[in-house]
């Protein structure tokens, strides 16, 4: 298992340079970052060409890209080979974990940047995941041991219609009847937008009631989809000859169920889990803008929009480090759920 983790590893090195090649040519191409560096106001074509020449983006791609990978250790290099120095803001490179400055909030680092949002995302991801995982097993397996009937076909068609709503429709119904409507009742409702009321203050009670909505937004479809294939996987695993035999050796129906079922029934289920947990990091999009929330979802749409290279790299970097960690993780637990697999 130490020589496959080791091999993993190194094998991860030059699929993060690639990863991280594809990304940088695709943001320099997406939109011109000087263009709203002015605000409102039209970046003037004299500040346009300072600014160009100051962040090094009047240099070819690969320049770039050498200078946000590994950075310069000086302020003066001559980077058009001619004799002339110019004075370049120095960095570390993303190799020695220096992201850079963002070029739309001049001054502040992109690592500072996402801390500041990330803590928020986590608070509101990482709740999701873990009722969406006690639902889902709860909801797959009580319906897989009740196959074909009424509370099966009750639950096989809420899942089916939580599943095939999407995510914006959910947000906006839930904000519509627990916000509005209950406030026009006299009934007692929900915030709809934000992390806290301002005239309250960011109190463990306000984080929590501005929670509420977005995670049941986000758990009505995951958990729906979760669910059915928790019963489908069931349903295969029940069937087999070493479940029919531990039956009928007396063993109690939980200890079937939990013991042998569930177990070898939740590896599929593991690798849906484990390309899930790195994109807790980057936030849902479409729910943190609908509901407002300051997290990672629309720090990335608001710089994305803005071309603000060294941020959207951050963060989708971030993730892709995420991505190969967590299925690292998730091979590991393959073989701790089944000892049948071996890593040699």
């Amino acid at each position: 298992m130490t020589l496959y983790i080791i091999r993993r590893i190194l094998q991860a090195i030059p699929l993060l340079f690639i990863i991280s090649l594809m990304l940088f040519i695709l943001m320099i191409n997406t939109g011109d970052p000087l263009a709203t560096m002015g605000g409102r106001r039209v970046t003037r074509p004299e500040d346009r060409l300072r600014l160009s020449r100051q962040l090094g983006l009047d240099q070819p791609i690969y320049k770039q890209y050498l200078f946000w990978l590994i950075g310069n250790d000086w302020t003066k290099i001559d980077m058009d080979g001619d004799g002339i120095f110019e004075t370049r803001g120095t960095r570390k490179g993303i190799l020695r974990a220096d992201f850079g400055t963002s070029l739309v909030r001049r001054g502040i680092a992109v690592s500072e940047i996402i801390m500041e949002r990330l803590p928020n995302t986590l608070i509101l991801m990482i709740p999701v995941e873990i009722i969406v995982i006690a639902i889902s097993l709860a909801v797959g397996v009580y319906s897989a041991l009740r196959q074909y009937t009424v509370t099966d076909h009750i639950i096989t068609g809420l899942s089916f219609v939580g599943y095939s709503m999407p995510i914006f429709f959910i947000a906006l119904l839930s904000m519509y009847i627990f916000g509005v409507n209950f406030k026009q009742w006299g009934l007692p409702y929900l915030p709809t937008v934000g992390m806290f009321d301002p005239k309250v203050g960011k109190t463990i009670g306000q984080v929590i009631l501005h929670m509420i909505l977005p995670i049941f937004s986000l758990t009505v479809i995951t958990s729906a989809g979760y669910s059915r294939f928790v019963r489908s996987q069931m349903l295969e695993v029940i069937s087999e000859d070493y479940i029919r035999t531990a039956r009928a050796k007396g063993l109690p129906n939980r200890m079937v169920v939990t013991g042998h079922a569930l177990k070898n029934a939740a590896l599929p289920l593991v690798t849906i889990v484990g390309l899930d947990i790195p994109l807790l990091l980057g936030g849902a999009v479409v729910t943190e803008s609908i509901f407002a929330w300051p997290g990672m979802g629309r720090l990335f749409i608001d710089h994305l929009s803005r071309s603000d290279t060294p941020v959207v790299m951050g963060i989708l970097m971030m993730i892709s480090v995420a991505v190969i960690f967590s299925q690292l993780v998730t091979d590991i637990v393959y073989a701790w759920l089944d000892p049948r697999i071996r890593y040699t």
